[in-house]
């Protein structure tokens, strides 16, 4: 089967929806290499290797105006491209599809991740909100498979955009393997020197965006000092809102208990488990999530209970293989497979 991703995201993102196309190519391409995968994508970039064997293809915009509007070509213009290809199946990755896909006889899949747009509209302007409205609904609406990352994103889709149930199929999404690896001591010293941080931290990880509620953190963090005076390690970006909690720190003296870690590209992935590891615990104020998977990378820790921590840590261990790359690859391809047969 010839496969075909939007693979922008997996080139150049950083955040979740990057980690999530980068993981599952890697994961299909290693359980399920008798396929061929073509990763579309405006441009390339060091963020992702190809993985597999040879079976695994970027495409990049070939004529003159589809690479000076890259933004045309992964909503429309790609596929006269997928259509010479001979792709049989798309999968957009994160949130849309091509317009007009449908008239192509190329069977589509679409992985929604949240619907928080249509929850809290109140965290995005309103010309995002009717954006991503349009693009969501649509990319629901048509495509043959609407892949929802949880039973929460999937109830969303059903009452926001009134999509028959049959269509829509949970398929969590998976770790990276390399979170399930305890790192060595050296490890652990060598990444906190690396970074300069403390012996002992807590760790927030996400953008720094309202919805995310690093502020809130902040103000319990305020309220605590006096039981616990643990600096936090931030690793994220933001702007206008990074910019509240800055104020906030400032006004009431918290400068020192805050470490940013994301200035330029942010720590090396390669550190991540090392941040997570050598941290006492990750902590995740979000106010709304589709999935959360720096609570699955994490999955091991709290302040003052070592004997808690380490039950905890085993138990999330556990929790964290139900995620694994292949159990998440093999739940997709039934999906795929499912398309051979009928086309709803």
């Amino acid at each position: 089967m010839k496969i075909g991703f939007d693979a922008k995201r997996a080139y150049h993102n950083g955040t979740g929806l990057g980690h999530y196309s980068r993981n599952l190519i890697r994961a299909l391409a290693t359980y399920y290499p008798g396929n061929e995968y073509f990763l579309f994508t405006p441009s390339i970039t060091d963020r992702f290797e190809l993985p597999g064997d040879g079976q695994v293809h970027s495409e990049t915009p070939h004529s003159f105006a589809a690479k000076r509007l890259p933004a045309f070509w992964r909503s429309r213009w790609v596929l006269r491209d997928m259509k010479r290809m001979q792709i049989g199946l798309y999968h957009g990755l994160s949130h849309e599809i091509p317009l007009g896909i449908r008239r192509t006889g190329i069977k589509s899949v679409v992985t929604i991740h949240d619907l928080i747009h249509e929850r809290f509209p109140d965290q995005y302007s309103r010309a995002d909100v009717l954006v991503y409205r349009k693009k969501f609904r649509y990319a629901c609406t048509h495509a043959d498979r609407t892949i929802a990352v949880s039973n929460q994103t999937r109830q969303d889709i059903l009452d926001f955009y009134g999509i028959s149930p049959e269509k829509v199929v949970v398929v969590y999404q998976s770790i990276n393997p390399r979170f399930e690896q305890v790192c060595p001591p050296g490890d652990l010293e060598r990444v906190r020197v690396k970074y300069g941080l403390p012996s002992r931290y807590l760790l927030y990880v996400g953008s720094v965006i309202r919805r995310k509620n690093l502020l809130g953190l902040c103000r319990a963090l305020r309220h605590l000092e006096g039981s616990l005076k643990l600096p936090l390690v931030v690793i994220g970006q933001g702007r206008s809102y990074r910019k509240e909690v800055i104020d906030f720190l400032s006004t009431h003296g918290m400068q020192d208990r805050i470490l940013w870690l994301s200035q330029g590209t942010g720590p090396d992935l390669r550190d991540f488990p090392a941040l997570y590891q050598g941290a006492i615990a990750l902590v995740y104020p979000s106010v709304f999530e589709g999935f959360g998977i720096p609570i699955l990378e994490a999955l091991w820790q709290v302040c003052s209970d070592e004997g808690l921590r380490s039950r905890m840590k085993e138990e999330g261990l556990r929790q964290a293989r139900k995620f694994s790359p292949a159990i998440a690859a093999e739940n997709l391809m039934k999906v795929y497979h499912s398309l051979d047969q009928t086309r709803v």
